[in-house]
């Protein structure tokens, strides 16, 4: 009998071990679900404030106070980013020294695109932001590329976000195998705690929106680049997506990347993936 159910549980062990062996590829490819964990995030934020509409996330802070969301609808009235946005739709139509112009360099002359942004560009296998291609643009026609942390980066983008307001996200990650890594990567990124006082993205945008963390109410992760750039008081002045990655670095005391480094775009990648659906509207304005 005891040799009956050894062979049996020896036959099942092997059996099981033949078909880990014979299928990783598959096992593999179910770690990574971008459509799932999208679903997971929305519904993550939808259940922690049942109050907040949907397309309100992408207001920041100000969907999670009623005080802050008054104060939102007034400036809005004056907004503090429309100097950016006349100095970014000037410098959009003002040709190159070739003659040619941004418009040349991207679908639709480049108005109400933002969406589409960051994309995987298959033939590179990595993430193309928004910034990165402007400057490829400017560098493609014989001009020098803009700081992705100054001003003229974040008018530029601006004006972008602006032609886009309205439009809902829409990131796709194509049936590449280095797309769903670049995904991962930008997954394990906004998750992963570094710095001095070991903390992640996900620490104040996951676990704590709503919160205070010293004077700043602290962003829902859900939607918190539909909204960029951003002007903030802080600043007083606008910023890129690029600058806010690297401000969160230095705010946890952890070393900043380079801006555009390819983990940067990965995070961009993923939250802007998971943002799907919701409405962009950049620029926005934070305290």
């Amino acid at each position: 009998m005891k040799a009956r159910i050894a062979l049996v549980l020896g036959s099942v062990s092997a059996a099981l071990v033949a078909l880990i062996l014979a299928s990783p590829r598959v096992i593999a490819a179910d770690k990574i679900d971008p459509a799932a964990d999208a679903k997971a995030f929305q519904n993550f934020f939808f259940q922690k404030f049942p109050d907040v509409k949907r397309e309100d996330f992408v207001n920041g802070p100000y969907s999670m106070n009623a005080d802050m969301k008054r104060q939102w609808q007034e400036k809005e009235e004056f907004p503090p980013y429309e100097f950016a946005l006349d100095a970014g739709k000037e410098m959009f139509a003002t040709p190159f020294k070739n003659g040619r112009s941004y418009a040349d360099c991207f679908p639709n002359g480049g108005i109400g695109i933002r969406q589409n942004y960051p994309y995987f560009d298959e033939k590179e296998g990595k993430v193309v932001t928004l910034e990165l291609a402007l400057n490829r643009c400017r560098e493609a026609n014989g001009e020098a590329p803009y700081s992705y942390v100054k001003d003229e980066m974040a008018s530029l983008t601006a004006y972008m976000a602006f032609t886009s307001r309205g439009k809902p996200m829409d990131i796709r990650i194509p049936d590449d195998p280095r797309a769903l890594a670049a995904f991962e990567n930008g997954k394990r990124y906004f998750y992963t705690r570094r710095g001095q006082m070991n903390f992640s993205c996900a620490s104040c945008h996951v676990q704590s929106p709503g919160e205070r963390i010293r004077a700043e109410i602290l962003a829902p992760a859900l939607g918190i680049l539909n909204a960029m750039p951003i002007y903030r008081s802080e600043w007083s002045g606008m910023g890129t997506t690029s600058r806010r990655f690297v401000t969160c670095n230095s705010q946890t005391r952890a070393v900043p990347l380079e801006p555009q480094a390819d983990e940067y775009r990965d995070v961009e990648y993923f939250l802007s993936y998971v943002a799907n659906g919701l409405p962009i509207s950049g620029p926005g304005a934070r305290p």
